[in-house]
C-alpha cells in the first residue's frame, strides 16, 4: 500500500492543522512530540496498523454548524452545576498558581482510589500523562505491547520516542487477546498498554482474567491500564485495577475527568502507580503545572456531585439504547458498548459516509478494522441522537 508522512510542520503548510482537524483528531496529538509522524494511504487517511486505519474526511467540517456533534466522546451535560459554580467563583484568581489547590485534589483523589498521595500524579488530562510516560519510558528505545485497535495516544508517542509497537489484535469477541499480549512480550518490552473498556471499539476485557493478567505480567514488564471510560459502568469502581498498586505490583492507573464529569475542555487527569514510577516520570516532566488554578476548583467541586455522575452515567445509557434499537431497524449489527459511544459496520467507503453525514450536519468518525467499514458515534442528548439517527437513515438508505 502506498504510504506518506504527515509530520507536524507538514498538517500546518497543507492546512489541516485547524481547530476541526484537532478535535476530530484528539488521539493523533499535535501535543506529541514534534517529530510524531502519522502514515497515511494515497487518499490521506491515517494508517494505524495493517487491520487499523481512519478515514479523515477531504474538508474538516464546521463544528459551530452542526446539529449533533458526536465526533470526540465528549459529554454532552457537563460540566457539574456545582464544577461551573466553583470555576465562577474564582475566576478572579486565574493570576495564581494553584500548588496547594492541587494538592488538595490529590489528596481527595487518593481517597477516592483507596492509595496514598505519593501514588498520584495529575496531569492536563489523562491523554497527558500517558504520552508522558511513554516519553520518559521509551528515551532509549524498547518496544511496547497492546491491542490493535486500541487508543494510540500513547503508541504514537512510544514510536516517536524511539520504540516499537507490537500491536496485538482484539479477538472475536472484542476483548482483549491477554494470552496473546503475554506471548508477545519480549526482553526489549518496556511496557504493556490496556485500553479498558477499549476505544475505538466499546469493547471490555472481564475483570477477573484482566486482574490475573496485570498481576502476573507487572512481575517482568509495566502495565499501564487506561480505565478512562471505567465510570460508564455501573459498577466501575469494582472493575479498575487500582487495588493492585496497594499489593505493590507495577501497574499504573489512567483516569479522567474528561467523560463522566464532562469536563473535556477543562483538562483534568492523574495517573495511580507505584512511587518509583511516578519519581521516574516526574524527573523528567511535570505533570500538575499543566492545570489551571480555575480546573483544580471545578474538579473538587465534580467530585462531590455523584447526583450529576449518576445523570451522565444514566442518560448515556438511555442514547446508547435507542441507538441500539434505531439500528436494529434500520438492520445494522452494533459491538455492545460499556462506553459513551457505540461502532457499527458500514456498507459505504468511510470518507464518502463522512462527506454525506457532514451535509446533514452530523459529525461523526470513520474507521477501517480488518478490512470492514465502522462509524463511530458519540452518545449525545437525546435529540442529537434523534438528528443522528435521521441523517444515517438518509445516508445509508
Amino acid at each position: 500500500m502506498e504510504t506518506s508522512k504527515l509530520n507536524r510542520r507538514d498538517w500546518i503548510r497543507t492546512g489541516l492543522l485547524t481547530a476541526g482537524g484537532i478535535t476530530l483528531l484528539p488521539h493523533l496529538g499535535i501535543a506529541e512530540t514534534a517529530k510524531a509522524s502519522i502514515p497515511l494511504d494515497r487518499n490521506g487517511n491515517a494508517l494505524y496498523s495493517p487491520l487499523f486505519k481512519e478515514y479523515l474526511p477531504e474538508k474538516f467540517p464546521d463544528e459551530s454548524k452542526l446539529l449533533a456533534k458526536l465526533n470526540a466522546n465528549e459529554n454532552p451535560y457537563g460540566p457539574s452545576p456545582k464544577a461551573i459554580d466553583a470555576l465562577k467563583n474564582v475566576a478572579t484568581k486565574g493570576n495564581r498558581y494553584a500548588w496547594k489547590e492541587l494538592f488538595a485534589l490529590i489528596d481527595k483523589i487518593a481517597i477516592k482510589e483507596g492509595v496514598e498521595a505519593k501514588n498520584i500524579m495529575m496531569g492536563p488530562g489523562s491523554s497527558d500523562l500517558l504520552e508522558k510516560t511513554a516519553m520518559v519510558l521509551f528515551m532509549d528505545g524498547g518496544n511496547v505491547v497492546s491491542a490493535d485497535p486500541s487508543y494510540m495516544s500513547l503508541i504514537r508517542v512510544a514510536e516517536a520516542t524511539g520504540a516499537s509497537w507490537k500491536p496485538v489484535p482484539l479477538k472475536e469477541d472484542w476483548s482483549h487477546d491477554l494470552k496473546g499480549m503475554e506471548a508477545a512480550i519480549d526482553k526489549d518490552t518496556k511496557l504493556v498498554y490496556i485500553c479498558n473498556p477499549n476505544n475505538p471499539t466499546g469493547s471490555i476485557t472481564d475483570t477477573k482474567e484482566l486482574l490475573d493478567f496485570c498481576s502476573r505480567v507487572s512481575e517482568k514488564v509495566p502495565v499501564f491500564v487506561d480505565e478512562a471510560y471505567l465510570d460508564f459502568l455501573e459498577d466501575g469502581t469494582k472493575q479498575s485495577m487500582v487495588g493492585l498498586i496497594n499489593e505493590g505490583k507495577n501497574v499504573i492507573i489512567a483516569r479522567t475527568f474528561s467523560k463522566i464529569h464532562g469536563m473535556a475542555g477543562l483538562r483534568v487527569g492523574y495517573i495511580v502507580a507505584q512511587e518509583t514510577t511516578l519519581n521516574k516520570i516526574q524527573k523528567i516532566t511535570r505533570g500538575g503545572m499543566g492545570i489551571a488554578y480555575t480546573s483544580i476548583y471545578a474538579a473538587l467541586a465534580s467530585m462531590d456531585d455523584p447526583d450529576f455522575q449518576n445523570s451522565s452515567r444514566s442518560k448515556n445509557a438511555e442514547s446508547r439504547e435507542y441507538v441500539y434499537k434505531s439500528l436494529k431497524q434500520l438492520g445494522y449489527d452494533y459491538v455492545t458498548s460499556y462506553t459513551s459511544f457505540i461502532i457499527f459496520p458500514i456498507e459505504m467507503e468511510g470518507q464518502l459516509f463522512l462527506k454525506k453525514m457532514t451535509e446533514k450536519k452530523v459529525g461523526v468518525r470513520a474507521f477501517e478494522f480488518m478490512g470492514k467499514n465502522w462509524c463511530r458515534v458519540s452518545m449525545g442528548t437525546m435529540d442529537e441522537m434523534k438528528i443522528f439517527t435521521a441523517a444515517l437513515t438518509d445516508v445509508l438508505a
